[in-house]
């Protein structure tokens, strides 16, 4: 049975991952398997309740891979650790199949230590739903759920449920992609979980700021052209508002006014 689910995550990591080059280098040169081959021996033994020998065993895996795999936690089929360095998966973790997961990936518990034996047999860590997706760095906490198919995008912090299907992002995580549910359903494997149609604010700020300069270049052009009639020789400066042609009259009776006083 563990041979059996070891083959299929190395074939996992052949589909997923166009680094690797054969099923070889997958077992010898990919911490992310190797972390996974120590943990299905680890939780072997922690369910026959060999609970300290399941932990010494689940020790070494992280002291070789950089890897934490409680061996309590729940692990489905074909799980990709990808790069893997600094991934921890705490006990009451659920992780369900086809589960991609990136460097820096925290599947933590929010219960306080105060009092921490009355939380040892309840539920603290998040699950992962078929087919979800978590990018570098991303933070899951709680006994939440991502739901199947769904991303979180790198560094982001989940602290609530992330429906099926969507993209989420940011800190706090919000949903993002995508609005349509129909859409949902038919969205394909993204690596670190951050679609390439993902909304950037900074694109949109530089949009917007070579709108306003091509306006600017407009008006400073229409500017110039005013200006260039204005310094040619012989022509009059027009009148440009009401309040300057009813002035006129009464800036000339004023002017003659001094004339015959002088």
């Amino acid at each position: 049975m563990i041979f059996k689910r070891l083959r299929a995550d190395i074939d996992a990591y052949m589909e997923r991952d166009p680094a690797a080059r054969s099923r070889a280098e997958v077992v010898l040169c990919y911490p992310g398997f190797q972390a996974l081959l120590f943990y299905r021996l680890a939780r072997a033994l922690w369910r026959h309740g060999w609970r300290l020998s399941g932990r010494i065993v689940s020790h070494v895996g992280r002291m070789l891979t950089g890897i934490e795999i409680h061996p309590g936690a729940k692990v489905g089929d074909r799980c990709v650790i990808d790069h893997g360095s600094a991934v921890v998966i705490g006990e009451t973790s659920v992780i369900g199949d086809d589960v991609t997961l990136y460097q820096g990936v925290t599947l933590g518990g929010t219960s306080p230590a105060i009092d921490s034996r009355a939380q040892a047999d309840k539920k603290r860590h998040p699950t992962l739903a078929d087919g979800a997706i978590v990018g570098s760095g991303a933070q899951i906490l709680g006994p939440i759920t991502v739901g199947e198919g769904a991303r979180v995008g790198a560094n982001a912090v989940v602290t609530r449920d992330i429906p099926r299907g969507v993209s989420a992002a940011g800190i706090p995580a919000r949903v993002i992609l995508p609005r349509d549910k129909k859409k949902a359903k038919d969205r394909e494997f993204v690596a670190y979980g951050t679609p390439d149609d993902l909304f950037d604010p900074v694109l949109r700020n530089i949009d917007s700021i070579r709108s306003q300069l091509t306006m600017l270049a407009g008006r400073i052009e229409e500017l110039e052209d005013r200006l260039g009639q204005y310094e040619n020789p012989g022509t009059e400066r027009p009148i440009e508002n009401d309040e300057e042609k009813t002035d006129a009259p009464a800036k000339a009776l004023r002017g003659s006014r001094k004339r015959g006083v002088a």
